[in-house]
């Protein structure tokens, strides 16, 4: 979202802007349909290019966990009971929401809680003034410990609902479990106490983490990646900059670092008509970060509580906008009670982070960061010593321009991730490498006759490479972008806008599994191309 001032941003505001989920995904080619010239009262339904669940065959059971209609910040909650006829070892489960919302609303975002466990993490299109449905789907198979009981469930789309912003966010989620040979999956599912400490079970062999971070709130964090140090003349200003870095710590230390991904909600860059039909990438399926604490596992496997914390670089302590839930995934060893080791290394590098500005006819923030941490630590097992290592690497460079008044606003950033995860015991060391892009190169400017118009390029790029004993075994790599160009009249009344737009996503993947590419393009909310490739 650019931060455009004045009544710019007031236009924005009333446009309304929010996260969305996926929908759609495998559906045919689009028949013909005439383009209008103009953007009118309806659209297409939400859209994206990311490739279907696969689901497998054979016989299935299916719960709705929950069914409301969100108009307030009041959670559903309701009870989830496992289902019957497909055993309690499932080979995979799907998670589906299906919504829909009329009227006008901003975009919001949402979860989903079984036994406090977060489960799906999501956000909303916002609606056309006739109404719109979306669905969005997830593999949950990693929650089977919790969907194996009974469970409180506990959802929340925060809305307001108004004379103004009419839109009833009415949604049903359901999980639908498959037999057959059971998935390999965490044995234990664990979440932090109100104290933010946690007691692993003392047998644990592997801990992993999963954070669902999201800068959100309708405060600037929501496009932390544009906000400038406090010197500069910008609508949005932090103590340092837009760098960010989501650290774990265990007991004070630091156990782990990740580069969060800069998602754009439905309302972005003050411009709803570039999301209306193609969101931008995750922002209706927001992935966790995950970290593996295994190195720590020696010492959390002592039998008492340790705190983990979870904080934001870039975030004064006690500043709200973001939400940053954990999840602790286990592994246990069947054949011990308890599973002793030891963190043999820890090497953290000075955290650089600098962001110069220069000011000017055209203002100027130019930021670099980059933060290394490498742990190792090792685990007794009943099939003998295991010793984790594991090594990330994060970087961050941007360049922000903007005039007075804000009437032009550019960023182009580039943020990469890069982890190793090599794992020592019997046999040959197995190696994970794990190279993360994410890219964002976007202007909006407000020209004559109030017209604003946003271009914008969003990036999601993944590599990674299995080795073993140093012979590549598996690999894949990930690209997808979104493109989009939409102009619009701020400060007019909806049916005066005359808003225009094309936007447009492909999503390859390719890799030792096999090859899935589609591409999507769109104008004025039309569906003009869904092209399959390999």
């Amino acid at each position: 979202m650019s931060m455009l001032a004045g009544g710019t941003l007031l236009a924005s505001t009333l446009l309304g802007a929010t996260p969305a989920p996926a929908a759609e995904s495998g559906s045919a080619p689009p028949q013909s349909a005439e383009v209008p010239v103009e953007f009118g009262s309806d659209w297409r339904d939400p859209i994206t290019a990311a490739p279907p669940i696969t689901k497998p065959a054979g016989r299935s059971c299916q719960v709705t966990v929950a069914e409301a209609r969100f108009r307030d910040f009041t959670p559903y909650k309701g009870m989830y009971t496992p289902p019957g006829g497909c055993g309690d070892s499932w080979s995979k489960v799907v998670l589906r929401m299906d919504g829909t919302v009329r009227g006008r609303q901003f975009d919001r975002l949402g979860y989903l809680h079984l036994g406090g466990v977060e489960i799906f993490r999501t956000s909303t299109p916002q609606p056309s003034p006739d109404g719109i449905e979306w669905s969005v789907e997830k593999d949950v198979t990693r929650y089977s410990d919790t969907l194996r009981g009974s469970q409180d469930v506990e959802m929340l789309i925060g809305n307001v609902v108004d004379d103004t912003y009419t839109g009833i966010i009415d949604v049903k989620v359901t999980l639908t479990f498959y037999a057959g040979k059971p998935a390999a999956t965490p044995d234990r599912v664990l979440t932090l106490d109100d104290r933010s400490t946690l007691t692993t079970p003392r047998n644990s062999e592997r801990i992993l983490a999963e954070v669902y971070a999201t800068g959100s709130g309708g405060g600037c964090e929501e496009y932390w990646y544009l906000t400038v140090p406090e010197e500069a003349p910008y609508s949005c200003r932090a103590d340092g900059g837009p760098y960010r870095e989501v650290q774990v710590k265990v007991d004070g230390q630091l156990a782990g670092i990740a580069a969060p991904f800069p998602t754009v909600w439905t309302g972005g860059w003050s411009n709803p008509f570039l999301w209306y039909v193609v969101p931008g990438p995750r922002a209706f399926d927001i992935k966790p970060i995950e970290y593996d604490l295994t190195p720590f596992a020696g010492l959390l496997n002592d039998g008492r509580p340790h705190r983990v914390e979870v904080s934001v670089v870039g975030v004064a302590e006690g500043q709200s906008g973001w939400s940053v839930p954990v999840n602790v995934l286990v592994w246990q060893d069947a054949k011990k009670a308890h599973v002793t080791g030891k963190l043999t290394a820890h090497r953290a590098g000075d955290l650089d982070d600098s962001s110069t500005y220069t000011p000017g006819v055209e203002h100027r923030v130019d930021t670099e960061g980059d933060h290394r941490l490498t742990v190792a630590g090792y685990v007794d097992t009943s099939h003998g010593r295991v010793t984790t290592t594991v090594s990330r690497s994060l970087a961050n460079t941007s360049t922000h321009r903007w005039t007075d008044g804000e009437t032009t606003d550019t960023l182009d950033a580039v943020w990469t991730d890069d982890e190793s995860v090599t794992v020592e015991g019997r046999g040959p060391a197995r190696t994970t490498q794990t190279r993360r892009t994410y890219t964002m190169d976007g202007t909006t400017t407000l020209g004559a006759a109030d017209r604003l118009r946003t271009v914008l390029t969003l990036g999601d790029r993944a590599a990674v490479d299995e080795s073993v004993g140093g012979r590549r075994t598996a690999w894949s790599r990930l690209d997808d972008t979104y493109a989009g160009d939409a102009t619009y009249t701020v400060n007019v009344p909806r049916d005066q806008r005359h808003a225009v737009g094309t936007t447009g996503e492909r999503y390859r993947m390719r890799g030792s599994s096999g090859c899935y590419d589609r591409s999507l393009s769109t104008v004025q909310g039309v569906l003009t191309e869904d092209h399959r490739g390999c």
